[in-house]
């Protein structure tokens, strides 16, 4: 899977935020599609929800009716239908920012000067040159846009004045912003505006009122907000309470970029005014690095606590600074630290035994690993840190192939710990590795305990199909279809749900099983979460606003006002809008991921318990003709390959991996190239790889290959993921019923879960579309 998400994270994250009512923080970038579909008006949900009131529901057709003729709402619609024609320069701006595209939209914001479609566009520009950081040039196109800005005024008026202040024109910013909250008080950027008012005004010698303006906006808490504001309060000469806001900030908020900038306002303020930090506040510090993977920071700051530490708290900051010094790859300093703590409590010297066993680990000494793991059973047998050496020992043992060591481990730990977090999971992989033992009726009765035990966790799915798989195998039909019926009523969207549909067909039972008292435990599908989209409030002032600065590319933006939209009006219809938005802009990745956040456990449900275009956003089909082409020439289902690409890239085309895979299938630059070369394409440059049809004419032919080499589709994706090495050696291991039976057995549990949710997946492109 791709970690291409960092390229469309600031949007999702707003996307995200804005649905929890934080409208605080402003855009600093907007994404686009270069080859756009033609423009439309925006598509609406006809379905309404089913627990609606008929209260809420005549509130806001009042509301929609009071809206209808207002000559704002005239004037947006009519900005709307006048700024089509510039929806795809601006996407193209937005996207590549390069001179022709500016030229372009530039040039259209000249030909329709007069009217709101030349604002929208002088404000594309603009934002796009404060986008490159290029704030001079992003002043006069936004003075441009106000004369016409109309609704828009309130992102002109912030974007311009913010260009002033980054010019260094404070004046001119402060001007600017005046009457800010007046002339538009419904605007989300009425915090933002202020930060950058009293950042003016803190420039221009008038640090008492930037105090006025941002002690009114310090809740909820940013950092941004307090940087400035401890600036007013010692450009005021008020050192304590600037002290105390920059030690704030520095001490509970790490990691935004601000944290740093506070740490040297300290250093400017008189030594009687700063306040030596506490042990708490450094803790409070050093754990919030840690947590943000920042574990060199966070290992000084262990560092700074262990110098102030008393005897007896020392053993824990030296264990906590060792963890940080190891996953930041300094393992020597932190195997001498850990060395040197003396014998302490209990707990203490457990934790230490199970940091001294992952620094060894880490350095490929498993045999070091499983000392450390007999020390912990005879020093804590109780300890939470024998749980988790116990869960590693068993991995360890699993990669080797040492099952029976292995199955101990694990057993070991659901005995031991029954409640804990791992317990399901342990227990599921001893009852599987049982079954690849050929001990059949222990796992049968391992099989029978997980369901028992932990119905409700994830294993449960996997427990049923393969304990109805042994009942089949022993000819006990009756049980087999009562298991699998289970599973295609609870689970019919998974992968095993899937297979039971499969199995139940091929058995064909002439009379329903009886009934079993184990199934009862899983619980049936909670019917009760259906998801109905409610009709789009097309009059709503916000939406038509969010409707013109989409025709600008302003995705993110309008993605606020929607949000809003949806709260003042007490609906559930902005997924569907937003998702529509994201698909017709072709950024197919992040409305699946708007609605993953959305409907987390999507996958669980009936596709009757989401309206039809969820499902459609969730499992997309762009690119369909050469998709299609492209599967069925190497004889692959469309089906299938899309799902692959979902799983890979989410359909977005310009994704690059860690490993610099490219494009849709992930290709890396030398695969392609041995590829193309099969193909005889000609000119083929690693960039085509980023081009829809190419990607997939080699992408399908690749994995195509892979298919030919294994015989089933279970090895070939497995062999995608995680390498045609790895597969060639984990189908070494014994004998499999099937690559079913080899999918479940995949020791990597990315690569696992990978080759299952493609498959599962490619069942519900199925239903979704019929025959392909």
């Amino acid at each position: 899977m791709v970690s291409y998400l960092r390229q469309f994270s600031l949007i999702l994250g707003l996307c995200l935020a804005v649905s929890h009512g934080d409208f605080s923080a402003p855009s600093a970038r907007a994404y686009a599609q270069s080859s756009p579909p033609a423009q439309t008006l925006p598509k609406t949900a006809t379905k309404p929800a089913g627990g609606a009131s008929k209260a809420k529901k005549k509130a806001r057709v009042t509301r929609r009716k009071r809206n209808h003729n207002s000559p704002r709402l005239k004037r947006m619609r009519q900005a709307f239908v006048g700024s089509a024609t510039l929806r795809p320069m601006a996407r193209q701006l937005l996207q590549d920012r390069t001179p022709a595209a500016y030229a372009g939209v530039e040039a259209y914001a000249r030909r329709h000067a007069k009217e709101d479609a030349g604002a929208l566009a002088w404000l594309v520009v603009g934002y796009s040159h404060a986008i490159d950081h290029d704030y001079a040039k992003a002043v006069d196109p936004l003075n441009r846009a106000r004369v016409q800005a109309g609704d828009l005024g309130d992102y002109v008026t912030y974007y311009l004045a913010n260009s002033y202040l980054q010019t260094g024109r404070a004046a001119e910013a402060i001007a600017t912003l005046d009457g800010f909250d007046k002339n538009f008080p419904d605007s989300f950027l009425t915090r933002d505006a202020h930060v950058i008012y009293a950042t003016a005004l803190l420039s221009s010698g008038r640090s008492q009122e930037a105090i006025a303006v941002l002690e009114k906006e310090r809740l909820p808490t940013r950092s941004d907000l307090e940087l400035v504001l401890g600036r007013g309060y010692a450009a005021a000469g008020q050192s304590a309470k600037a002290a105390t806001i920059f030690h704030n900030l520095y001490f509970t908020m790490p990691l935004s970029a601000e944290a740093n900038q506070a740490d040297g306002e300290l250093r400017k303020l008189p030594a009687s005014a700063v306040a030596a930090p506490t042990t708490g506040e450094r803790r409070i510090r050093a754990g919030l690095l840690l947590k943000g993977k920042r574990y060199g920071d966070a290992a000084d700051e262990y560092q700074k606590i262990l110098s102030e530490s008393g005897a007896a708290d020392r053993p824990a900051v030296q264990i906590a600074m060792a963890d940080a010094l190891r996953r930041a790859d300094r393992t020597r300093e932190a195997k001498q630290i850990l060395a040197a703590i003396p014998n302490s409590t209990p707990e203490i010297n457990a934790e230490r035994m199970l940091a001294l066993g992952e620094i060894e680990r880490a350095a490929n000494n498993d045999d070091g690993f499983l000392n450390t793991v007999d020390q912990l059973r005879q020093a804590a047998p109780g300890s939470p840190w024998l749980e988790q050496a116990l869960l590693e020992a068993g991995n360890i043992y699993l990669l080797r192939r040492d099952y029976e060591h292995a199955i101990d481990c694990y057993r070991e730990l659901q005995q031991r710990f029954p409640a804990g977090s791992h317990a399901s999971y342990a227990h599921w992989k001893a009852s599987w590795l049982t079954l690849r033992l050929g001990r059949n009726a222990d796992a049968a009765k391992g099989f029978d305990q997980q369901i028992a035990l932990y119905p409700s966790f994830s294993e449960t799915p996997a427990a049923l199909y393969w304990r109805a798989r042994l009942a089949e195998e022993d000819n006990d039909l009756a049980m087999a279809g009562a298991y699998y019926q289970k599973l295609n009523s609870r689970f019919r969207n998974y992968y095993y749900g899937v297979l039971a549909q499969q199995r139940l067909t091929k058995i064909k039972l002439a009379v329903d099983p009886p009934r079993y008292a184990a199934l009862d435990r899983v619980a049936p599908l909670n019917m009760g979460t259906k998801v109905a989209a409610e009709e789009l409030p097309a009059d709503d002032l916000r939406v038509q606003k969010a409707h013109l600065l989409e025709n600008g590319a302003l995705f993110d933006l309008a993605v606020r006002e929607l949000r809003a939209a949806e709260q003042e009006d007490k609906g559930n219809w902005a997924n569907a809008e937003i998702v529509r938005m994201y698909d017709e802009a072709g950024r197919y990745d992040i409305a699946i991921e708007v609605l993953k956040h959305a409907v987390p456990d999507y996958f669980a449900m009936d596709l009757a318990s989401l309206p039809r275009s969820y499902w459609e956003a969730l499992f997309p089909r762009p690119y369909w003709p050469d998709l299609k082409k492209f599967s069925e020439s190497n004889n692959l289902d469309p089906y299938l390959v899309a799902s692959l690409i979902r799983q890979e890239s989410e359909f977005n085309p310009n994704a690059v991996s860690h490993a610099n895979a490219v494009g849709l299938m992930q290709l890396l630059p030398k695969v392609g190239r041995g590829v193309a070369k099969q193909q005889k394409l000609r000119h083929f440059s690693t960039a085509q790889l980023f081009t829809p049809a190419v990607n997939l004419q080699l992408g399908t032919h690749y994995f195509r290959g892979m298919v030919d080499q294994y015989g089933a589709f279970e090895y070939a994706l497995a062999a995608y993921n995680a390498g045609t090495n790895r597969v060639d050696d984990w189908r070494t291991i014994g004998k499999y019923r099937d690559p079913q039976e080899f999918a479940e057995s995949i020791p990597f549990t990315e690569t696992r879960e990978y080759v299952q949710a493609i498959l599962r997946n490619a069942n519900v492109y199925r239903q979704l579309y019929g025959a392909p």
